[in-house]
């Protein structure tokens, strides 16, 4: 990693990242635990396993590391709790495509806050993939208004947003390490379920589901989303997760049969391919 520069770097962190995520949609609906108790055990298990990892790498230091975050470690903190949030409740009461749609909203979000913040505006290459994809998106939702998921979609809409905002306030604090943050934000996700879970109990496959979720598609991802900001700008990190918005319902459609519909199989295949031509452009130009 060294050897490579900031945007391969940034690159491969949100590449790998968003693809450990892929599989999260089909374990969300192979659990059979409620909506609480999910939330619960996403926020229960990253946080101990992160934060025993934190602890491990950074011994006596690891208290300063939390200092050092100041007001935007806070910040980051509240946004990553309530994506975490919004993303369950989304996809719990939509399809699956429909919210890997709304999330794929997250890069225009993340160039206009960028512009308005940061004053880091998107060069033309971003601008026009930020365009593409969201005319795909659009022509992929205009087929799903009609089935009137409106409180999942909803949802789906609040979760882009809070990830546009999380790439911002991490590129905007790019010296400090807010993988602290994060974890603290797992923290208020557990806590905030238990004032509305039934029971924790694991019981059937959920006992093997929930702890590989909570490690492969949660913990890992959320560590090398919350890095990769550093290094390359929050609309780039966010065009990556528009790779979600195609391979999550491909893995739904494979093993549960829950299938995409042609529009989203068709925006789909727009949205890999201009994140596919804008990520070689970047990487040629460094």
């Amino acid at each position: 990693m060294k050897n490579l520069s900031d945007q391969k770097k940034g690159s491969l962190l949100a590449f790998i990242g968003v693809m450990f995520i892929t599989p999260d949609s089909l374990l969300i609906r192979l659990s059979n635990i409620d909506t609480w108790g999910l939330l619960f055990y996403r926020g229960a298990i990253p946080f101990v396993v992160v934060l025993l990892s934190l602890i491990i790498i950074y011994k006596s230091k690891f208290i300063n590391l939390v200092i050092a975050m100041g007001f935007a470690g806070i910040f980051y903190a509240i946004t990553f709790t309530a994506t975490n949030i919004t993303f369950i409740l989304s996809i719990q009461n939509t399809n699956v495509a429909n919210t890997l749609i709304m999330v794929a909203m997250a890069p225009m979000l993340s160039a206009i806050l960028s512009a308005i913040f940061l004053k880091e505006n998107p060069d033309k290459k971003t601008l026009v993939a930020i365009f593409i994809t969201f005319i795909s998106v659009v022509f992929i939702f205009y087929d799903s208004v009609r089935i009137g998921n409106f409180y999942g979609d909803m949802f789906g809409i609040v979760t882009a947003l809070g990830l546009a905002l999380n790439a911002i306030i991490v590129r905007y604090a790019k010296q400090r390490n807010l993988v602290p943050a994060a974890v603290i934000g797992k923290l208020f996700v557990a806590i905030f379920a238990l004032f509305f879970i039934d029971s924790i109990a694991l019981v059937d496959n959920d006992i093997f589901i929930i702890p590989l979720m909570g490690v492969m598609c949660v913990a890992i991802p959320f560590v090398l989303i919350t890095i990769a900001p550093r290094f390359i700008t929050a609309a780039e990190v966010n065009l990556f997760f528009l790779l979600e918005t195609i391979i999550g319902p491909i893995w739904v459609w494979m093993v549960i049969k829950e299938q995409p519909s042609i529009e989203t199989i068709i925006g789909g295949a727009v949205i890999i391919m201009t994140i596919g031509v804008h990520s070689f452009l970047a990487l040629k130009k460094t």
